[in-house]
């Protein structure tokens, strides 16, 4: 079955399915974890519309490339278009926020490194973009004070809050959209705090988005 955006309470949203936009190294201890560099502008990717699935489906990953990887993000769901954005333009544009997994070869995606070529075999292979249902922007209290949780097999592995992003979710949206045009029904992950580990099948996986959201699933084999 193709995805579909769903709102939190799994109900179908009428927007058409876009792209997902993605940033890199926006919190500190996941940069300092990864022994990488603070980039001065936002490091960008892209994940294409094969990426998406529903996170509360079993995540089936591939077991043939080196390890798969958690990266568990806040996610931004749009339902207008933006280019070259104000940063009301794009509080005007968001529908709602969920959660994401950046599913990441991790062996894949340190090759890719060490020869200086770009991320997209470690980041962007189908199904590698579970997200979960969006609650409604009207809903949502402050977008720089959002915590957020993933345990795996009932050990808490990542925890992040929204306040300790390096770009905040409004003004990096605009910097994105001043790089390249942003559709209604494109989804915006928003980095990823330290944490980051290996999934297995069979594992257990439970995120959640404090106040607002909570899901279930398990790692089933591609």
């Amino acid at each position: 079955m193709a995805y579909q955006h769903i709102d939190s309470q799994g109900n179908n949203i009428a927007l058409s399915v876009g792209k997902v936009l993605c940033i890199g190294r926006n919190y500190l201890d996941h940069i300092q974890e990864m022994n990488a560099v603070v980039s001065e502008a936002p490091l960008l990717f892209m994940k294409p519309k094969a990426a998406l699935c529903h996170m509360q489906k079993p995540i089936a990953i591939p077991t043939d490339k080196g390890e798969c990887h958690n990266e568990l993000e806040v996610a931004v769901l749009l339902k207008a278009p933006l280019k070259n954005a104000s940063d009301d333009d794009v509080k005007a544009a968001i529908w709602g926020v969920g959660l994401g997994l950046d599913l990441t070869l991790r062996e894949v995606q340190a090759e890719l490194k060490a020869q200086g070529q770009p991320w997209e075999r470690a980041k962007s292979f189908d199904n590698s973009a579970p997200l979960s249902g969006f609650v409604p922007i009207s809903k949502v209290n402050n977008l720089d004070d959002l915590r957020f949780t993933l345990a795996i097999n009932g050990k808490i592995r990542q925890t992040g809050h929204t306040e300790l992003m390096l770009h905040k979710v409004i003004p990096l949206i605009a910097h994105m959209s001043s790089q390249f045009s942003l559709d209604s029904g494109d989804v915006i992950l928003t980095g990823t705090p330290k944490g980051v580990g290996e999934l297995l099948p069979a594992d257990r996986v439970e995120a959640s988005l404090e106040g607002y959201l909570a899901v279930s699933t398990e790692v089933i084999a591609e």
